[in-house]
């Protein structure tokens, strides 16, 4: 067997629960004489093959991945050539045992970096704010194991921001009305996590060019200039949660400091790709104009476009944008009739219409119903 080689080459995997289960593994071997044969081993029922030629497994999971669990082969027809492959096979374990891990790794952190639509499109929030944290933290345990992942970066990034707004930053809204002291735990709390998403959203920006959060400090917009359209994510849910940190922070001077790189990293987010997350970046933009330094009397006229234009990408589907504009404009402009109108077409978003917006809607109309509960503590009584 000296002049043996072994390539292992898997195949599509198929991730539920705890388990990882391989459809797909082929073994390549070859020697001094020339290639060899090629076995194809496939999941297949625990039942004995009627083949000779089949292989059989067990279901795989992450421990078989040179842990020392069995490999689970049954077929009587093989048996010498399996000890044959033995001595070889553990070889191969033990040398290659870091990269597979690695594999195994990457693999699942980019499952989760996808995503998809199941906290998204889910109808229960109270469910999904018991179940996020899990989430989260899982990949905050693949990110030790792959701090690079760029997929995993930016999911974190959007997954502690979204989660410290709609479970944790709200419920302190609410509370502070009737007890201050009892909001102060979940303000500081949500100022956490913030800050926990803007640096993996630092971090992933960092990946391509290094140093780039203390160039960020020094020269804001030669900074974010090298951004491309497939960071326009990370900058956005990086500035997003800066922004809110700061929202909720207004008392700490280093952070308020902190706007003009927020400025720079969401105005170059626009730039590269203004469609993200249909309509994000201008929803954002709502309330951000409002407060943009040197805007004056153009503050309200630049947020009104950033409304319209959420609006229309978003074929009207979201509350997020009505909500918004009531909030950051209608308030100061002490537009009653406004207020009270835009806030009731959030409430009338048909939540099952768009799938992948319904958890989002249902947290925005949470907060509508609220901002509408103090209606009377934003405006004066209407004229008789």
């Amino acid at each position: 067997m000296g002049g043996l080689r072994l390539r292992l080459r898997l195949g599509a995997w198929n991730w539920s629960g705890s388990s990882i289960r391989l459809n797909r593994v082929v073994l390549l071997s070859s020697d001094a004489r020339g290639p060899r044969d090629e076995q194809t081993w496939r999941a297949a029922p625990s039942s004995p093959a009627q083949n000779e030629n089949c292989w059989t497994w067990r279901p795989f999971r992450l421990q078989d991945l040179g842990l020392g669990s069995r490999w689970g082969l049954d077929n009587v027809n093989t048996r010498v050539r399996i000890r044959q492959w033995t001595t070889v096979g553990v070889a191969l374990l033990l040398g290659t045992g870091c990269s597979v891990r690695k594999l195994a790794v990457n693999k699942l952190g980019d499952a989760l970096a996808a995503g998809g639509t199941t906290f998204s499109s889910d109808d229960d929030p109270e469910l999904v704010k018991a179940a996020v944290p899990f989430s989260l933290k899982l990949m905050e345990s693949l990110l030790e194991e792959t701090p690079k992942h760029k997929g995993l970066l930016t999911a974190a990034a959007s997954g502690f921001t979204q989660y410290a707004f709609a479970f944790v930053h709200q419920d302190a809204d609410e509370l502070q009305e009737t007890d201050m002291a009892a909001a102060k735990p979940y303000r500081d709390r949500a100022r956490r996590l913030y800050l926990r998403a803007r640096d993996y959203g630092l971090r992933g920006l960092e990946l391509k060019r290094p140093g780039f959060r203390a160039q960020l400090r020094e020269h804001p917009n030669a900074a974010v200039k090298g951004c491309r359209r497939d960071e326009a994510g990370l900058l956005y849910w990086t500035a997003v949660s800066w922004a809110a940190a700061i929202s909720i922070s207004k008392d700490d001077p280093n952070l308020v400091a902190d706007i003009a790189l927020i400025e720079a990293m969401i105005d170059r987010a626009l730039e590269l790709d203004e469609e993200f997350g249909q309509g994000a970046i201008h929803s954002f933009l709502i309330t951000y104009e409002m407060a943009r330094q040197g805007n004056g009397e153009k503050a309200v006229e630049r947020a009104t476009k950033h409304f319209e234009r959420a609006m229309e990408l978003s074929g009207g589907k979201q509350a997020g944008p009505l909500v918004s504009y009531a909030e950051a404009v209608c308030i100061p402009q002490e537009d009653r009739a406004g207020f009270e109108k835009l806030l009731t077409r959030a409430l009338a978003v048909d939540v099952q219409a768009s799938r992948e917006n319904r958890l989002v809607n249902l947290v925005m109309q949470r907060r509508a119903i609220w901002l509408l509960a103090r209606l009377d503590k934003y405006f004066l009584p209407p004229a008789q």
